[in-house]
């Protein structure tokens, strides 16, 4: 029997071995997908499973880094490690300006607020044809290459891809179990009883949301270099509410729900677009969202609390904290 200990080693064995056994870019282009989506969800899980937030404006951060690799490399000749630092930058500091008169909302009107700002995002994609290229888009970024190491295949960058978010899983563990941890829990369960205890409640909603943010600028930076195209199409409010999905259908506040998470939503994408038009002949793409939406509701009737429940939960124990976060 395999003790726990072996677990996780074995895991990133298989990863590892992964781009030899799979002989096909498609199928390794799926996973770094997964990959680059983990990233963002885990950001999506901080901010909506422990400070309480629906953020339906994720696509935008995610685009603002892809355009931001994409308008610095092809047009200002920076460094691609330069424009992917500037990538994660960028869309923090724009979550630091809108979040704290956005995070002010609740429940229905927060969503509204985080959806409009997407939709504003994708509307200047499509709209600033000088900077940004309009509906045509960005082509010829260059590789990602760090020192004399160049990403400029699917094996490369599924390894890096993945590498990112084996850190990106550390530092969230290792956050969620700090006092700012134990203090974003006490949010999610009450806001209320959270600032009696002296939190600034309002601060560390808006960290949650900057740090969300930077994941997701991250992501899109590295989509970018993946990609070496960028056009506005991939960042509409579709794009948000499949990360919302994500996160909810693998389970808020759980280790493995995001990667989960993504890895359904992304395989189960795949598998209707293949399977549809062999059942129903000349189907479109709305026969998919059909069965992809039955699909789901079916798993979140069976599986509420999402994919990521059955394994180890990354909640601390509900201890009240007496003073506020550092």
């Amino acid at each position: 029997m395999w003790s726990k200990s072996l677990l996780w080693p074995a895991v990133i064995l298989l990863f590892l071995a992964l781009p030899f056994v799979i002989d096909s870019n498609y199928y390794l282009s799926i996973l770094i997908v997964i990959g680059l989506y983990t990233i963002i969800v885990q950001g999506l899980g901080i901010l909506m499973g422990y400070a309480g937030q629906v953020s339906f404006g994720h696509a935008g951060f995610f685009g603002l880094g892809g355009y931001t690799v994409a308008i610095l490399t092809t047009r200002f000749d920076w460094s691609p490690v330069f424009a992917l630092i500037a990538a994660v930058i960028l869309p923090g500091l724009i979550a630091a300006i809108i979040g704290r008169p956005t995070l002010k909302l609740r429940e229905l009107y927060l969503a509204l607020g985080t959806m409009g700002f997407g939709i504003l995002i994708h509307t200047l994609f499509n709209e600033g044809r000088e900077l940004t290229g309009g509906p045509s888009g960005i082509s010829g970024i260059p590789y990602l290459s760090i020192g004399g190491l160049s990403f400029d295949s699917d094996i490369k960058f599924f390894y890096l891809v993945w590498a990112v978010v084996l850190l990106v899983l550390i530092g969230i563990n290792n956050l969620i179990r700090s006092r700012v941890g134990r203090a974003l829990r006490a949010i999610s369960e009450s806001e209320h009883a959270a600032e009696t205890a002296g939190i600034d409640t309002g601060k560390l909603k808006l960290k949650a949301f900057i740090f969300s943010a930077l994941l997701a600028g991250l992501a899109g930076g590295l989509y970018a270099f993946y990609i070496t195209f960028i056009s506005p199409s991939p960042f509409g409010f579709h794009t948000s509410v499949q990360f919302v999905l994500m996160a909810v259908v693998g389970g808020l506040g759980t280790f493995l729900g995001p990667l989960l998470g993504a890895a359904l939503v992304v395989l189960l994408g795949e598998l209707l677009r293949w399977v549809i038009p062999l059942v129903i002949p000349g189907a479109g793409g709305e026969y998919e969202i059909i069965f992809f939406g039955l699909i789901l509701v079916f798993l979140m009737i069976f599986r509420p609390k999402g994919l990521g429940a059955f394994g180890k939960n990354l909640k601390p124990p509900a201890v009240k904290p007496s003073v506020a976060p550092e």
